[in-house]
């Protein structure tokens, strides 16, 4: 197996219609291969405007199955650019049982699986609740030619109990496709200890598992509810030191693309042996929610 392995973060301006956004990912999905990307990564429902800016039973009529008519389009585009895709798709089940789910794509086409959203927010703006289901595979790796990818999906990013599960099955790199964005009149008072959280908190799953971690975000002021969410990009790529390899602007469509080594995944793990040390004798609590 070769030392590296290259991946592609896909950071999006959303437009309001499916086939646009549609359109604009299968031309970022050339890009990104034809500059040497073997794995590309789509930002969280990057379909249409992030909906869940408000509760409305009408919305569901976004959902789509898997497979369908989006799912067979990224599949149509990996094959055609002969690169894994990770897609993110407002998925519907069955009547009543949707989710928000990301899909895997092998250079071939073929589907590979999908991951279901496992942690689902509920907070202004943020409604998920309402439309998805919680997720209910458990976490996911992909054994690709190119790398063993994981999938994460947005708030999952939070937790550190998902990226470690994910990186204890393998995973080379954890992919979060993300929406997520300030409320335009709390900017100026949370803006930028908001987006400093986020990354760290993601940064430091790179650095306690010793995985290379990418997380993809839109741009764009989207306006479905109220003032709207501004979207805050800044998608980026984190070695297993913690060092950002790749970043993006906060307001600009861009193809971040970058190598990833193996060799330093192993030299990080040697040096700093986190697995080798865990305490699995005395973890039992962590499955509580709270510990008395």
């Amino acid at each position: 197996m070769p030392d590296t392995f290259t991946i592609a973060a896909v950071q999006m301006k959303i437009a309001p219609d499916r086939e646009t956004n549609l359109a604009k990912a299968e031309a970022a999905i050339a890009e990104a291969a034809n500059r040497g990307a073997q794995v590309v990564c789509l930002p969280e429902l990057f379909t249409g405007y992030y909906f869940c800016q408000k509760e409305d039973v009408a919305l569901f009529d976004l959902a789509e199955p898997i497979p369908g008519p989006s799912e067979e389009r990224l599949a149509q585009a990996a094959k055609a650019n002969k690169v894994v895709v990770i897609g993110s798709l407002f998925e519907r089940r069955m009547a009543g049982v949707y989710h928000n789910t990301a899909t895997v794509h092998a250079a071939t086409g073929k589907l590979m699986g999908i991951y279901r959203k496992m942690h689902i927010p509920d907070d202004p703006l943020f409604l998920e609740k309402f439309y998805f289901t919680p997720g209910d595979l458990g976490f996911k790796v992909f054994d690709t030619p190119a790398a063993k990818v994981g999938t994460l999906v947005c708030w999952d990013q939070w937790y550190p109990e998902a990226a470690r599960l994910t990186a204890m099955q393998g995973a080379e790199v954890i992919f979060y496709p993300t929406a997520i964005g300030w409320h335009p009149r709390e900017k100026a008072e949370y803006g930028v200890p908001q987006h400093n959280a986020w990354k760290t908190s993601m940064v430091g799953h790179a650095i306690a598992n010793g995985t290379y971690v990418c997380a993809v975000n839109r741009v764009g002021h989207e306006v479905i509810e109220g003032d709207g969410l501004e979207f805050w990009g800044r998608s980026f790529v984190s070695d297993p030191f913690g060092r950002i390899l790749w970043e993006g602007s906060t307001d600009k469509e861009e193809v971040g693309v970058v190598t990833c080594s193996r060799k330093l995944m192993e030299d990080v793990r040697r040096n700093w042996p986190f697995f080798r040390d865990r305490r699995i004798d005395a973890y039992g609590n962590i499955t509580k929610r709270i510990s008395d």
